[in-house]
């Protein structure tokens, strides 16, 4: 077997593999060192099984509605251990196909915990022992992990992270949200869908804080709506881990203090790269704000050592670290056409409504001093959303004036995942809002409002 190859990665995650994968193609021998399962936590207990959940909570929510489509059904019966299987093995799935990807392209998996040991060595640490591998290229992909709090240490027992929350063997009755990122606003849906009481705790003034204040208070009145108790502009003072349940003390935004008792917490306050116990100060890597301080080429301070996903820089997407894997191995290769562009890199919350952006928000091109003007088109406009009962939410276009660039979209509703695609690839294109409203959109699907709110944009709505 051998030791020595062109290109290891450390960390088989959206990042590690699709590099690893690249890497093959392009000719190189390459190595990938995992400790865990094949697909990293986003397959193994991030997005993945977090999205089959949310499936399985749409049909949840939907099961109610079914007598008004011309459906009768008996008693309904819903159980989140089962749905959690369900995630469980569509994350094996995941696992499986990267294993076979691997054989597919003659990437050896080295199974263990790797370290840079400097000179382009890497020393695996496995059930084997220990073995050492020399790298030409050394890639890192280390990923991260979800951040605990100082006064809500997670243990996975009352104090629940998200890779905890992803596979209940039973439902909480109540449950505490601290957090209303992409996380946090994910599982309060799940948990919700299948009769827990949710409270959502949020330190800053709107759910969903870096989204478009437009899209987030649609999520935040839908939530509201279906009994959910939403404090933002809430800090947690003090927390108190009983056998039981857990105790939090909570300052509102009015300044008093407000006690909420739960059967399980769940810190949802983001994730923190992870750099600890992986050799950087043996190779000279260092660290910046946390993460592994990279340029522009993504090469660390260490000759021949890169780093790319969530340990080297926000924002911490799968489909960011992949395209940083796929354009640096190309650049190694001497194939590359440019790195990513950061600036066209899409969000989204898988949640219901679900909601998806690219590029600014209003209040952030109106702080550069844009001279913009905003199209916003609802779905209770669409007559697609209207067939389908999912009127909720908008679309949302924001331009520049004087050239008419798309310096923004702000998708929340029906499909906005899928939808959004077509506004990054018309950024991508350098489209123009005119471009994507003289476009043929086929009547009647969803697509469509993406048209009507460049035309509202433009000035000369039709269907509002």
């Amino acid at each position: 077997m051998a030791d020595s190859f062109d290109v290891i990665l450390i960390g088989s995650g959206p990042g590690g593999y699709v590099a690893a994968i690249r890497a093959a193609q392009l000719g190189f021998s390459t190595a990938c060192v995992e400790a865990d399962k094949l697909g990293g936590v986003c397959n193994n207990v991030g997005c993945i099984p977090t999205k089959a959940m949310l499936e399985s909570a749409k049909y949840a929510r939907k099961v109610a509605d079914l007598a008004e489509y011309g459906i009768t059904t008996g008693e309904i019966k819903l159980d989140l251990a089962v749905a959690a299987k369900r995630a469980k093995k569509v994350a094996e799935q995941g696992a499986r196909g990267t294993a076979y990807l691997f054989k597919k392209n003659k990437i050896e998996h080295v199974q263990g915990w790797g370290r840079l040991a400097g000179n382009g060595k890497v020393v695996v640490s496995g059930q084997q022992g220990e073995r050492t591998l020399t790298g030409k290229h050394i890639i890192l992909a280390t990923g991260s992990r979800p951040r605990s709090l100082p006064m809500l240490k997670i243990d996975n027992d009352r104090v629940w992270s998200s890779d905890k929350a992803v596979f209940p063997s039973e439902r909480p009755a109540t449950i505490g949200i601290i957090g209303a990122g992409a996380i946090g606003m994910e599982f309060a849906d799940v948990y919700d869908s299948f009769g827990t009481k949710v409270t959502i705790i949020e330190m800053l003034d709107q759910v969903l804080p870096l989204e478009d204040a437009d899209t987030a208070a649609v999520v935040d009145k839908a939530y509201r709506k279906r009994g959910m108790e939403i404090m933002t502009s809430a800090r947690l003072e003090k927390a108190d881990v009983g056998k039981n349940g857990v105790t939090l003390s909570v300052k509102t935004k009015d300044g008093k203090t407000k006690t909420v008792e739960v059967e399980r917490a769940l810190v949802a306050v983001g994730r923190a790269p992870i750099v600890e116990d992986i050799g950087l100060e043996a190779a000279g890597v260092k660290v910046e704000n946390g993460f592994i301080k990279v340029d522009d080429h993504l090469r660390t301070s260490a000759q021949g050592v890169y780093a790319i996903g969530d340990c080297a820089r926000p924002p911490l997407l799968a489909h960011k670290a992949s395209h940083e894997g796929i354009k640096l191995v190309e650049h190694l290769a001497g194939k590359g056409h440019g790195m990513v562009d950061y600036d066209n890199i899409p969000n989204v919350t898988y949640c219901h409504p679900e909601v998806a952006s690219v590029g600014l928000t209003e209040k952030q091109a109106r702080e550069k001093g844009l001279d913009i003007e905003v199209g916003s088109f609802p779905f209770s406009a669409s007559g697609r959303a209207r067939t389908a009962g999912e009127t909720e939410g908008l679309v949302k276009i924001i331009r520049d004036k004087k050239y008419s660039e798309v310096l923004g979209a702000h998708i929340v509703g029906p499909s906005a995942s899928e939808l959004i695609a077509e506004v990054v690839l018309g950024r991508h294109l350098e489209t123009t809002v005119e471009e994507l409203e003289s476009a043929v959109h086929p009547h009647p699907t969803l697509s469509e409002a993406i048209a009507d709110a460049s035309l509202v944009a433009l000035g000369r709505g039709i269907h509002i």
